[in-house]
């Protein structure tokens, strides 16, 4: 596990300092987690499977949560580079996410991700590997 978190650090870090690398980011609304887009890329091979990688940063502010979404069509990988997250997945409940642990989150599954510490901000590593480019990005989901 150590040395697949090496890995996955030592290419998300790459990808981070790339010159290419768009540094966008998205307005949000007052009390939403900061998204920085760092990277978005069509793939390469993979037979058409995937179709588009986006890598953000996401940033919570103390007691911050995303509202309820969902992916069409990408999953999502969180990593945590700073302080802990609760992550919620519909059909499979909560789950903690400490520093340096990673989640995965299947495509077009309600979920929301929340810092619940109430003096502490946190930051993710969000990948989202993409099967379909035409479909929305993020759909919000009423609960």
């Amino acid at each position: 596990m150590t040395i697949i978190r090496r890995h996955f650090l030592t290419t998300a870090g790459a990808l981070i300092v790339l010159p290419s690398a768009a540094q966008l980011v998205f307005a949000q609304a007052p009390g939403a987690p900061k998204l920085t887009s760092i990277l978005k890329k069509d793939m390469e091979g993979q037979d058409g499977k995937v179709q588009e990688t986006v890598v953000s940063i996401v940033e919570f502010g103390p007691g911050v949560s995303a509202p309820w979404h969902m992916h069409p069509g990408a999953q999502e990988t969180l990593y945590a580079l700073e302080g802990n997250f609760t992550v919620e997945v519909e059909g499979r409940g909560l789950a903690g996410m400490k520093l340096g642990e990673a989640f995965i989150i299947p495509a077009d599954v309600p979920h929301l991700a929340r810092n619940d510490s109430t003096q502490a901000s946190a930051k993710a590593l969000a990948v989202h590997s993409r099967s379909v480019k035409d479909k929305p990005f993020v759909v919000p989901v009423k609960r």
